[in-house]
């Protein structure tokens, strides 16, 4: 029973411990955010008010009583001898497709709301996948810190034998080992740059993993080609939600117009009686029937500035269409001039500048072994290495990051 608990246990811990991909750490967001998801319920209001906004109108019931005697019949106090009761019943009739015309306003404004949520989830995405590829970062530049720190003990173990041998002097030895404080810094400050960003990330997953148990993974490279600016335009103009938004704004603009002149129609309200012993010069009608029809009289119009209003509201979000249209067209050229200049700074740097620190690093220290260099040399290559690698890792990260920006800028990935 023990062994089985232990192995259990250790299953469960193995199971933290898995790494998330950008697809998991994606729909866990999407599943556990609370900001989401109550925006979420702002949409399910809305659809809730589709049905409000088509309910049809109660018919009004009332009872009537009259004849009642107020004074004594022939000396016998009869108080409810004459009295007939007259139930009725009345109906408001909704003319020139009211209701229709409320439902129409209540599903664009629904879409609206969608739209706006679909644009929430979009910019919240960008700081998700800012985080994620934070993390991401944080982890590369913190294996760089190690295997720098390994590299400089291991330089460091032969320079002990050489100084042991006397094959370099004690001010050298000491110079190399003062160098790994340095070392040692980075690699502090490079652990504290990985926890900080997983907990950024834990709390947008509203996750409460300890942050040891936390990790994610995915490539961190940059891929060469892009798509043209026209087409990724083209791509923005046809998926950015707030646009879309601003677009079903217009048309709910237009509908919330039409109803604004329908309001303005007059709804007659139809009505109907039965009466029982009925007032009136036929002895043998004691039942009738009666109906009646109420029409209001439009002589002054209580309408005309929600008409105005509404033809107003119309211009007003045509502007705000046409301002958010530019808004996005500047989202994506900036976010594709950005991703380019990085890639063009990435290009040398993958295709020589690394190799380059790598070979110029490892053959001045060949030389500074063999006696053909000076330490000097050795510590500036050293340092030109260190700095060409930590400037292609942190490069990588720009690209990364540009590249969710132009992908939150177009409104969907244009860049994997």
């Amino acid at each position: 029973m023990v062994l089985f608990v232990l192995v259990a246990t250790s299953w469960r811990t193995a199971q933290a411990q898995q790494p998330f991909t950008w697809e998991q750490v994606q729909q866990k967001f999407e599943a556990t955010n609370p900001t989401l998801q109550a925006d979420q319920l702002n949409v399910d209001e809305s659809r809730a008010e589709e049905i409000t906004a088509y309910l049809r109108p109660n018919p009004n019931f009332s009872v009537t009583a009259d004849g009642t005697q107020i004074a004594p019949y022939q000396g016998v106090w009869q108080p409810l001898g004459g009295t007939f009761v007259i139930p009725s019943i009345s109906y408001l009739h909704e003319r020139d497709h009211k209701r229709e015309l409320r439902l129409e306003s209540a599903k664009k404004g629904t879409l609206v709301a969608e739209f706006s949520h679909t644009d929430l989830q979009r910019t919240m995405l960008f700081t998700l996948r800012s985080a994620f590829i934070s993390t991401l970062q944080a982890k590369a530049v913190l294996q760089l810190a190690k295997d720098d720190l390994d590299y400089w003990d291991h330089v460091l173990k032969i320079s002990r034998d050489r100084l042991e041998a006397g094959d370099i002097a004690e001010i050298d030895f000491e110079r190399l080992d003062l160098q790994r404080v340095q070392y040692e810094s980075e690699l502090q400050t490079a652990e504290v740059n990985l926890r900080t960003s997983k907990i950024q990330l834990l709390t947008l997953l509203n996750d409460r993993t300890p942050i040891d148990q936390f990790d994610v993974t995915g490539p961190y490279d940059f891929a060469d080609q892009l798509q043209t600016l026209d087409e990724v335009r083209r791509i923005a103009l046809d998926s950015r939600p707030d646009l879309k938004a601003a677009v079903e704004s217009v048309d709910k603009a237009k509908t919330d117009h039409q109803l604004a002149i329908a309001n303005g129609s007059t709804d007659p309200t139809f009505g109907g009686w039965w009466t029982w012993n009925a007032s009136t010069n036929n002895v043998y009608g004691r039942e009738t029937l009666g109906f009646s029809v109420g029409i209001p009289l439009r002589i002054f119009d209580r309408n005309q500035g929600e008409k105005l209003r509404t033809q107003l509201d119309i211009t007003r979000n045509e502007k705000l269409r046409d301002a958010t249209e530019a808004q996005v067209l500047s989202d994506v050229d900036s976010g594709y001039a950005t991703l380019n200049s990085t890639l063009i700074l990435l290009r040398p740097y993958k295709a020589k500048y690394r190799q380059e620190s790598v070979h110029v690093r490892d053959t001045v220290f060949f030389a500074y072994q063999n006696g053909g260099a000076s330490l000097l040399d050795f510590l500036s290559a050293e340092s030109d290495y260190r700095s060409v690698q930590l400037n292609y890792m942190n490069l990588v990260g720009s690209y990364l990051t540009a590249a969710a920006q132009l992908n939150m800028a177009v409104g969907r990935e244009v860049v994997p």
